[in-house]
């Protein structure tokens, strides 16, 4: 029971200590001193690294295996469709000749 309560533990620790997490906290450092500074570099890049943080929240999120699943299935109906046209003008060529 207790290594379960341990692991669960590690686990807070470790999603509190993440790469996105430090990330946010240097964002809104970032900003906070650019707000109390006046500097706007510092809010411009304070802005940058939250406006990134998000966007790699959203970019993990996504179920890549999925994604690229149908992309392949996208790409073999592309394909088929390339060739059923391909031979279509061969065949069009042939009675062309023909007649």
């Amino acid at each position: 029971m207790n290594k379960d309560k341990e692991k669960q533990e590690i686990s807070v620790i470790g999603r509190l200590l993440s790469i996105e997490a430090l990330l946010i906290v240097m964002g809104l450092v970032c900003l906070v001193s650019g707000i109390v500074t006046g500097e706007s570099m510092q809010l411009f890049w304070g802005g940058m690294i939250i406006g990134g943080s998000v966007i790699l929240y959203f970019v993990k999120k996504k179920d890549w295996k999925k994604h690229w699943e149908e992309q392949e299935r996208i790409q073999k109906v592309y394909m088929e469709m390339r060739r059923l046209e391909e031979e279509k003008k061969e065949r069009e060529k042939k009675n062309d000749e023909r007649g």
